[in-house]
């Protein structure tokens, strides 16, 4: 790997201007193939083969208008009057008259005729009934339902317009998210020395960004993305794009400093930084395609996308930071007697000496620290991860509804009406289809079928059975006592899925559950019942490919475990905020509940990655001390002197793209931007800077053993680069090729940093 890395990155700096031209290309093709192709998005959740969606692809084919998005208009009187009064009435009526000639409208209910009242009598709940899904709706037809709520309002009504129709809260923008930028500006400005270093890992990033935001655009004209997918990728793609250039680029300036040719230098820095980042970015790539096993369309999507930014990202790092380099040439180089000159020979020379030949750096101190009492480290850090991971227990999953929208907002205040009013079900009712067909007596067998539900624990009240136009299937609206995401409504679905057998025998009718709540609800169950074999694969994977690349028993079995102890971490601070309401108000949550349920599974694949990235650059720099001979204790601190503060660095940066997106973010990306700041925090500074060190010094030597026939069945995979310079010294030596001379060979062994 190293060696054609190694020629990529030559390549590219000495062919810089085909290289920016080809990325220019991409760029305008991805942007020609916006405007030829591009759709918009669809927020939709499916789950093909469950019971719901089975059953509401059943009742598109047979009730259009039943299987459509609907809309709530929610009426309520002036304080001291009822919604019965007569020029309340008529207004309402008036109302439901215009909405039912609003775009793309099949139908309404007037709350007046179908007496769907309050029990106090001051408050009306009408239904808009649309034959398309939510994403099939036009952009102005909810704004156009909303105009026709006038002659309410006039007459004195307070009138809300919500329902599944407007769906959770989309992003309020991005300019709070240019703040994630502007600390990694300042981060990379002060990690470099150098404004001008520090703006090429954000211009390679934006770069990556912009080309995987305009492809998936792209491919909303013929895929169904969600409106979460492309932020998704856009957080991943800038971090992760920030941080590969980051350890790159400091590799670079790092061999610049002690006096290597800017073009060599290019090419070493891709050929071993590099390959640590195509080892880390494949790392990711692999668990978000991983995301595929669960069989959901959207998360697959979220999955692919997040995947592309990062394979994106990749590319970007190992072609056109060498070409920027090229470009730069030798204005990277730190200045004589700079502080990052400075810096860079002090930790030349430790490395040199042992870690006494100079000013230790921050990173050395804080590994002397860690490893001074390596038990009393590992205990302590565990005992601080176990007691933040303990609220994971209380983690409740849902999809996210219209209670928590924006407070502020028409739909949430809606949702809280109806919910006042009328009850928490009326905001997620389910909607029973009985296939009739074989029935002796339909009619019968329907209203039999109504009497059961009534008598069922949970039900607040069912609508009369609305029977297609073949007479062969029976819509039958229930309303559950409890809101969408209450566990006694997920009961209350089990309950008549599992009394559908006994009615079938009864009636000879067929019965299933069906409508947005139930889909929602089969969404859930099937990504609770994923997690656990995910996280196995996952655990797996990253067992079998830290023990490819360190060669060791020990390591990989640590970092699994460090990362799982980062997720229980991370669950543990989302369940506080998201559900415990701790610093909610200081975060934006606007309702306190069950977590986005999407938000376990898809932080593990992300949180995966990112912490085999700070493990590759961590230990491998320990590795190769150990492997020239260093001892344990030292091998440990010459990870921690010249890797720590590019990884302090990357972590900072992440963290701040993370939580950049947690002020604006929608309903649902902003749980999974506070979990991946935190987990970003807490893998990178307690596990891999922390516990990661105690470890590797408590063990030994031990912790670099390897059984002999294992480490002949594994590849080498050459992370390092050792045999890249081993094979061009030989190449030199025996007059086969130019190789490197031996000076840069020997610096190659002995600081490949």
């Amino acid at each position: 790997m190293a060696s054609l890395l190694y020629r990529l990155g030559r390549g590219a700096f000495r062919h810089r201007r085909a290289v920016l031209a080809a990325w220019l290309l991409i760029l305008t093709a991805v942007v020609t193939c916006v405007v030829a192709f591009g759709g918009s998005t669809d927020d939709e959740f499916s789950v093909p083969g469950s019971s719901a969606q089975t059953a509401m692809d059943s009742l598109k084919k047979e009730l259009p208008s039943a299987a459509g998005t609907s809309a709530q208009i929610v009426f309520v009187a002036p304080e001291g009057h009822k919604i019965t009064e007569p020029r309340y009435s008529k207004a309402v009526n008036a109302t439901m008259a215009k909405a039912d000639k609003a775009p793309q409208v099949v139908g309404v209910t007037d709350p007046m005729q179908s007496k769907v009242i309050s029990p106090d009598r001051t408050a009306a709940l009408g239904q808009v009934r649309y034959q398309v899904s939510r994403a099939g709706l036009h952009d102005d037809s909810l704004t156009s339902l909303e105009r026709t709520t006038r002659p309410a309002k006039d007459a004195g009504l307070t009138v809300q317009v919500g329902g599944s129709a407007y769906g959770s809260s989309k992003s309020t923008g991005h300019t709070k998210e240019l703040m994630g930028v502007a600390v990694a500006l300042v981060v990379l400005t002060i990690t470099f020395g150098s404004l001008f270093a520090a703006g090429m890992p954000l211009l390679t990033a934006i770069t990556g960004v912009a080309v995987t935001l305009l492809g998936l655009s792209a491919l909303t004209g013929v895929l169904t993305i969600s409106s979460t997918a492309p932020s998704l990728a856009s957080m991943l793609g800038l971090a992760v794009g920030i941080d590969y250039a980051l350890f790159i680029l400091s590799r670079h300036r790092s061999q610049l400093a002690t006096g290597m040719d800017s073009e060599e230098s290019a090419a070493r820095a891709t050929a071993t930084a590099g390959s640590a980042v195509v080892f880390a970015g494949l790392t990711v790539i692999i668990a978000l395609c991983g995301l595929a096993v669960v069989r959901i369309p959207f998360l697959t999507v979220m999955g692919l996308g997040g995947a592309g930014a990062v394979l994106i990202a990749v590319g970007v790092s190992t072609t056109l930071l060498p070409a920027l380099m090229g470009f730069a040439g030798e204005r990277l180089r730190p200045r004589p007697g700079s502080r990052a000159a400075r810096r860079e020979q002090a930790a030349h020379s430790n490395g040199r000496h042992g870690g006494h030949g100079g000013r230790r750096t921050m990173g050395e101190r804080w590994g002397r620290i860690a490893i001074r009492r390596p038990l009393l480290t590992l205990l302590a850090v565990l005992i601080g991860l176990l007691a933040v991971a303990a609220p994971a227990r209380d983690l409740q999953l849902a999809l996210p509804d219209n209670g928590s929208a924006p407070a502020g907002s028409s739909q949430r205040q809606a949702y809280d009406t109806v919910s006042e009013k009328f009850g928490p079900g009326f905001n997620g009712p389910l909607v029973v289809h009985a296939d009739i067909s074989r029935a002796a007596d339909p009619q019968a067998a329907a209203a039999a079928l109504v009497k059961d539900l009534k008598a069922a624990d949970g039900v607040a009240a069912v609508g009369k059975p609305q029977v297609v136009d073949h007479h062969d299937a029976a819509v039958i609206q229930v309303i559950p006592k409890t809101g969408p995401s209450d566990q006694k409504t997920k009961d209350l679905v089990q309950h008549i899925r599992d009394e559908a057998p006994t009615w079938q025998q009864q009636t000879q009718a067929e019965v299933s559950v069906t409508g947005t709540t139930a889909v929602n609800i089969d969404v859930s169950d099937r990504l609770a019942s994923s997690l656990i074999p995910f996280a196995l694969v996952v655990v797996g994977l990253s067992l079998l490919l830290l023990m490819l690349v360190f060669r060791s028993v020990i390591v990989p079995l640590k970092a699994s475990l460090g990362f799982l102890l980062s997720v229980a971490a991370t669950f543990g601070a989302v369940v506080t905020v998201f559900q415990w309401g701790w610093l909610a108000n200081a975060l934006g949550v606007a309702e306190t509940g069950p977590v986005v349920s999407i938000l376990p599974i898809l932080v593990m694949a992300v949180l995966f990655g990112l912490a085999m990235d700070y493990e590759v650059f961590m230990v491998s720099r320990m590795r190769e001390a150990h492997v020239h001979g260093a001892a344990p204790r030292e091998a440990v601190l010459a990870g921690s002197r010249h890797v720590s503060r590019v990884v302090t660095a990357a972590a900072l940066i992440m963290f701040a793209v993370f939580a950049s997106f947690i002020p604006g973010g929608s309903t649902m990306l902003k749980p999974i931007a506070f979990a991946l700041a935190v987990g970003v925090f807490i893998d990178a500074f307690l596990v891999r800077m922390t516990l990661v060190p105690a470890v590797l010094a408590l063990v030994g030597r031990s912790g670099w053993w390897l059984p002999r026939w294992l480490d002949r069945l594994l590849p080498d995979l050459d992370i390092e680069g050792e045999r890249l310079a081993a094979d061009r010294q030989k190449g030199d030596a025996d007059g086969h090729g130019p190789g490197l001379p031996v000076a840069v060979g020997a610096a190659f062994r002995e600081d490949p940093r």
